[in-house]
């Protein structure tokens, strides 16, 4: 099963510079990597997927649902309940604590939240008894993990993840990935990780290489 299509897909960044991307797709429980240079237009793909940004052409289908008929109210719903992001720097809500923050991000995609699920989480991201931590208090590893627990909280059909290691040493690297690899199968996610990072070359059967092409 096909859970996420790109067909003919090209951006316009603000200034008139224009970007087309490869066809790509996804199969429910596939991991895959996403390569590219710096300015090769990985996280713009990245928002393209997510329906954070509109293509300028071509289409997006995220579990047969096309984004460009959604309305932006639709589609951030819809992004809620079956997709789940880590982008390069958590956006946590401050006055809220760990807890809180996960429970929000149930809240906002309308679905209820699974406590068995999140005590699971919690004890393979290694966060138990964290979770009346104040976000602020978290070192930066452990606001990472939440990332990842947040991400994944609603159990969704696709993980993506933004630069996930790009500031890790070889170690960290590697706890991160097998996190992440660990946490999609258990939660039956789709995992497509976008990086410059080229420790990860060579780690998935797929690979997507990227370079900045003007469309024709």
């Amino acid at each position: 099963m096909i859970v996420l299509k790109t067909q003919d897909l090209e951006y316009n960044y603000p200034g008139g510079d224009m970007i087309h991307f490869p066809d790509f797709s996804l199969e429910k429980g596939e991991h895959a990597l996403v390569l590219g240079s710096s300015g090769s237009g990985k996280t713009t793909f990245l928002h393209l997927l997510g329906g954070l940004l509109q293509s300028r052409k071509g289409n997006v289908e995220i579990l047969g649902v096309n984004w460009s008929k959604l309305s932006q109210k639709k589609r951030d719903q819809y992004r809620g309940q079956h997709m789940g992001f880590i982008f390069q720097t958590a956006q946590f809500l401050p006055s809220l604590n760990v807890y809180e923050n996960l429970m929000m991000a149930a809240h906002l995609a309308r679905k209820p939240l699974d406590k068995e699920w999140l005590t699971h989480l919690l004890e393979m991201l290694n966060l138990s008894g964290k979770e009346k931590r104040p976000i602020q208090q978290l070192s930066v590893g452990e606001q990472q993990r939440v990332a990842i627990a947040r991400a994944l909280v609603n159990r969704p059909e696709i993980l993506l993840a933004d630069e996930p290691t790009s500031a890790l040493d070889d170690e960290n690297c590697e706890r991160v990935v097998s996190l992440l690899d660990q946490c999609a199968e258990d939660s039956g996610s789709s995992l497509l990780i976008v990086t410059h990072d080229n420790r990860l070359k060579g780690r998935y059967s797929r690979e997507l290489h990227l370079k900045k092409l003007s469309a024709s």
